[in-house]
């Protein structure tokens, strides 16, 4: 989701109640277009602001990480420090919903008289800026400079005035009555999400979806189809909304992707057209921020490093299959075979009525006592016709028992790079790659090589860890060789087993520790297994489960690769509910 205008106030309304009042200790710009101000007498727990410009990842947020800066500081941070090292901030405000927030800051000047200076920080994507003004909105300097060749609206560089370029179209939310709001909504010709996030200022697409979601619209039906009630009813819950911004009734909402755990969108306000994604609260929205975008960086940096990964076991998939379609077109073709030796017992047993040169013979077949017509080469006798149907037969035969291992052995390929893809898609670190990575060198999809290295890392790969509702501890593995682990080594015999029913997943494992489980432990269980498996997507699963004395593992199978033949069945909806994730 984008940095808007509505987060922008949250986070503005934050440093209000945080900022104000309280003195610049150090400035540090730790990358070409980041800032880190380190406040006086805030708790340690959160006494930095974090600033970034970056025009893919613009955010600000308060934390209490520190990053390491340069030896020699920047001439924009030397300038911060000249002017406002020791200042107090006066004032943190935001025009209208823009994107933007002004710290206005006192200082003595080089006389000793009290001044104020002040630090826009522009969150525009593309656009995002850290500019320095004096007292009078000139700009002193900014971390980017933009010139006349950069841009056509606006320059920034040192000697400038400082505006905010106008955005052509748009209106300010805080400003709209009814009328207004129905005729520039509704009287554009397009779709209503788009008409508000290009009417309103501050308005996200995520927001006017959102919005169009709370009025009970399809945000994607033009404008033109709405009547005048639903009109109305837009933009009383556009008012609904504005007052929950002036009021702050902020709640702090990270939404996941079901499929891949990962962060995709997070919201001051609840989304309520995302009610069934995974969600986390936050105490802050700079708690938020921080999670969200560390979140983001480990999933974007784990799918990073598994594309090689990913393409070797997309390419032996892919290989595979096509080899299990051939071998299974080629067992077919084999059930020929028992006409074959029929047709050689009957010529043995008629053949004397064939004259020569007949292209076929029709004699009684004494299995089915039904007539039976056999082809005939020419060029052959009866007993050579015979000989040359019992060849075909055998051959058939050899065939077909070579096949019939050869088919079991690709089969069971397919399914080990079936979970071993399934691992890849909640591998959660580094070791958890280089465990997979390992099992792929170990059956030779991968040229193993000796690195003691990766050998290290894979031993810190950890199972993942819940409690649920009931203070059941359940377990849940990441890979096959974790759920090798999990399974015939941390599971006692009266601990119970769960797994997604004939697909590849996770082993999970809940410690029974003696204790009776109650029935939601065992939904919360099977949610799990269903959550991480292959049918996550799906709305309902099928989940086996034991006691773990009754699982086998059969000689030479892959790990994580297990027999069962007396279960349970229930039917689950993936999701992590009722469960809090611990550390192993």
């Amino acid at each position: 989701m984008a940095f808007d205008g509505i987060t922008t106030n949250c986070i503005m309304k934050e440093l209000q109640h945080k900022l104000i009042g309280q003195r610049i200790s150090k400035i540090a710009q730790p990358e070409k277009e980041e800032l880190l101000i380190t406040l006086k007498g805030l708790p340690d727990d959160a006494n930095r602001l974090l600033i970034s410009a970056n025009a893919s990842l613009p955010f600000l947020y308060m934390t209490k990480d520190n990053k390491p800066s340069p030896m020699t500081a920047p001439n924009f941070c030397m300038l911060l420090r000249k002017y406002i090292g020791n200042g107090r901030i006066v004032s943190v405000s935001q025009p209208t919903l823009e994107r933007v927030i002004c710290l206005s800051v006192e200082h003595l000047d080089d006389l000793g008289d009290p001044a104020v200076k002040h630090l826009y920080i522009e969150l525009m994507g593309k656009h995002s800026n850290i500019i320095f003004c004096d007292d009078d909105h000139r700009i002193l300097d900014s971390i980017k400079h933009v010139s006349a060749q950069m841009s056509s609206v606006r320059e920034v560089l040192p000697g400038r005035s400082y505006f905010i370029p106008t955005q052509e179209g748009k209106a300010d939310p805080w400003q709209m009555t009814e009328e207004d709001f129905i005729s520039t909504i509704f009287g554009k010709p397009c779709s209503l999400t788009k008409a508000i996030f290009t009417s309103l200022i501050g308005f996200s697409p995520v927001m006017a979806a959102e919005l169009a979601y709370r009025a009970h619209l399809d945000g994607d039906q033009s404008t033109a189809s709405f009547d005048s009630n639903q009109q109305k009813a837009c933009y009383h819950l556009f008012r609904q909304m504005m007052d929950d911004i002036h009021q702050e009734a902020f709640v702090y909402h990270l939404y996941y992707d079901k499929t891949t755990n990962a962060p995709i969108e997070y919201a001051p306000l609840p989304l309520t057209m995302y009610q069934d994604l995974p969600c986390e609260t936050f105490a802050s929205m700079s708690q938020l921020l921080e999670t969200f975008y560390a979140k983001r960086n480990l999933h974007t940096n784990i799918r990073q490093k598994s594309v090689d990964l990913r393409k070797i076991i997309s390419v032996h998939l892919e290989r595979d299959r096509k080899k299990y379609a051939l071998q299974a077109k080629q067992l077919e073709d084999t059930q020929k075979m028992d006409r074959y030796r029929i047709y050689g017992e009957m010529l043995h047993t008629y053949g004397y009525q064939a004259a020569p040169g007949d292209r076929s013979i029709t004699v009684t077949n004494y299995y089915t006592n039904e007539p039976l017509t056999i082809p005939l080469d020419t060029n052959l006798n009866a007993m050579e016709n015979a000989k040359k149907y019992f060849d075909k037969y055998t051959k058939l035969k050899r065939t077909k028992e070579a096949l019939s291992s050869y088919i079991v052995e690709t089969k069971n390929e397919i399914a080990h790079l079936e979970s071993i893809e399934a691992s890849l898609a909640i591998a959660e670190n580094e070791a958890d790659l280089n465990a997979i990575k390992e099992e792929l060198q170990e059956f030779g999809f991968i040229r193993k090589r000796s690195n003691k290295k990766d050998k290290n890392h894979t031993g810190k790969s950890q199972p993942l860890h819940f409690v649920d509702d009931n203070g059941f501890h359940i377990y849940v593995g990441k890979n096959n060789y974790q759920n090798d682990q999990l399974t015939f080594k941390m599971a006692s015999g009266n601990d119970w087993w769960f797994h997604a029913k004939g697909m590849p997943g996770s082993h999970v494992i809940v410690k029974a520790e003696g204790r009776e489980l109650p029935d939601e432990t065992f939904e919360y269980a099977a949610a799990l297994a269903a959550y991480y498996s292959n049918g996550r997507e799906n709305d309902k699963v099928e989940i086996d489960y034991l006691q773990r004395k009754n699982i086998k593992k059969p000689n030479h199978a892959a790990p994580g690769f297990v027999v069962y033949y007396t279960n349970f069945s229930m039917v689950a909806s993936p999701g992590i509910w009722h469960v809090t994730k611990l550390d192993i």
